[in-house]
């Protein structure tokens, strides 16, 4: 992992933020954890602790009625995605497909995932006849059940969109399918004693969760039938704490809650004095909190404990820095309001890109789920950011289901297609922002409390707590008005 090229107009920022904002100290995630090590027994409900009221959407007070009305179109075009492309007999979701329509022929279990909770989305918002939604729900649900291929209830990562069957000898993928299992259960929350809730959870108790796991407690990421278990492991800060939590809290085959602690608390970076634990591609931050609301708590690790939605609104803050500081030097486009960075499409092809500090061949696109996946964590810069990437791209970059994947605002390359896991995080991130749907019904189920109390999640507990949506924007921009002068 290479470096970034820290700005040295930022070395105050850490004190300056913390004046700013009270003398709380915001400019990191991590927390000195409680004294006692007693589990509070009401510490987690299924949103937050009964003590407290749930917080308000993100978006309140901050979006306007304009906001509404673009969002009310970015997420319809999204939606769209996931109808339009569905195979008619199995109910999958293609991996990608063309930015107009048409093209794809594999499906992704995660674009699936995404999908069934874009899906309720649809309907809450009435944008979607509601037997609809159930009966494509229940459809693809069913198949996965019958007849898609499964090993100890994983699925291979990609299927043959119209059989099923496993295509490019791909793994069986554990995040992968927890990514689908995420929105299993936001299905059966959002259509409770139905038949669709009855095959939902069987899916998700199907799954054995450790089975995974190897010797020495690390669990590795997949495993293919010609070559055995994967020999890369889910070791270190990264989107697979999605499968942690949804495996600590199953009924039927948990991961033992010392399995939260199974892997490190690296790397913590430090970017214009803001530290945070870090994994350059954004998504890293967002696809866990796309349905555990983990707003105003803080979990406990050895010494340390992490506000994880404070970490993901901190590494959002940094990479908009970095592109409009850093990345601005070699490529002019980017700025405050043009900037976003996670794995996408390139000109050269697939890149796990991301930063600080930079990875991949970073070469001045831009990525627009990677901003609206960080709506809730700092709604009016991403917002802002948005609607002018939607000025830059006009039609060329903004088309049927919505943005393109990715797009350079410097030499005019328009990626031709979008992905499944791209646009899901943008429909389901902007409606978490503007109302919390999907926080509150993924939330609603038993399995997300028991996951958040083994895990020791527990309300924040600092000498001078924030509330969970202060905005860091105005701290960080005042800083670096006033080292700029």
């Amino acid at each position: 992992m290479r470096g970034g090229d820290h700005s040295s107009s930022f070395v105050s920022l850490a004190a300056s933020v913390f004046v700013m904002l009270g003398g709380t100290c915001v400019n990191c995630a991590f927390a000195e954890p409680a004294q006692s090590d007693t589990q509070v027994s009401s510490g987690i409900s299924a949103n937050h602790p009964a003590s407290e009221p749930a917080p308000a959407p993100p978006g309140k007070g901050v979006l306007t009625a304009d906001d509404e009305k673009f969002l009310d179109d970015l997420q319809q075009r999204g939606i769209r995605f996931f109808i339009d492309e569905a195979d008619p007999e199995t109910g999958l979701m293609p991996d990608r497909g063309k930015a107009n329509g048409g093209g794809g022929d594999v499906a992704s279990i995660a674009s699936v995932g995404f999908g069934l909770t874009a899906l309720c989305i649809g309907d809450q918002r009435g944008w979607v006849p509601r037997q609809e939604v159930y009966d494509r729900c229940l459809r693809v649900l069913k198949f996965l059940r019958d007849k898609a291929p499964q090993s100890h209830g994983h699925f291979y990562h990609f299927l043959d969109m119209r059989t099923g069957k496993r295509v490019w000898n791909c793994e069986v993928s554990n995040i992968d399918t927890a990514l689908l299992m995420a929105g299993v259960l936001t299905a059966r929350q959002h259509f409770p004693n139905t038949e669709l809730a009855q095959v939902a959870t069987k899916l998700y108790e199907n799954v054995q969760w450790g089975w995974l796991v190897r010797p020495d407690g690390r669990m590795c990421m997949g495993w293919t039938p010609e070559n055995g278990f994967i020999d890369a492991h889910w070791d270190q800060f990264n989107e697979g704490t999605l499968i942690f939590l949804l495996g600590m809290g199953s009924p039927t085959h948990p991961l033992p809650a010392k399995a939260w602690n199974s892997w490190k608390r690296v790397p913590v970076i430090e970017y214009a004095g803001m530290s945070f634990l870090q994994c350059p591609p954004l998504f890293t931050q967002q696809f866990t909190q796309c349905w555990f609301d983990l707003r105003g708590l803080m979990d406990k690790s050895g010494d340390d404990s992490v506000d994880y939605f404070r970490n993901a609104q901190l590494a959002t803050l940094a990479q908009r820095e970095w592109c409009a500081e850093d990345l601005s030097k070699r490529f002019p486009s980017y700025n405050r309001n043009m900037w976003g960075i996670s794995a996408s499409d390139s000109a050269k092809g697939y890149q796990a890109w991301g930063g600080p500090p930079e990875q991949g061949e970073i070469d001045g696109s831009v990525v627009p789920y990677a901003v609206a996946g960080s709506l809730v964590f700092e709604p009016r810069i991403c917002m802002d950011t948005l609607k002018a990437m939607r000025q830059q791209c006009g039609d060329k970059g903004y088309l049927k289901f919505g943005f393109v994947d990715a797009f350079n605002p410097g030499n005019g390359w328009y990626n031709p297609d979008v992905i499944g896991i791209d646009i899901g995080p943008t429909v389901v991130m902007a409606e978490n922002c503007r109302s919390g749907f999907v926080w509150k019904t993924f939330m609603s189920s038993p399995e997300a409390a028991v996951a958040l109390k083994a895990a020791g999640f527990r309300p924040l507990e600092t000498e001078n707590p924030m509330p969970a949506m202060t905005s860091l924007t105005k701290a960080v921009e005042d800083t670096t008005s006033k080292n700029d002068e």
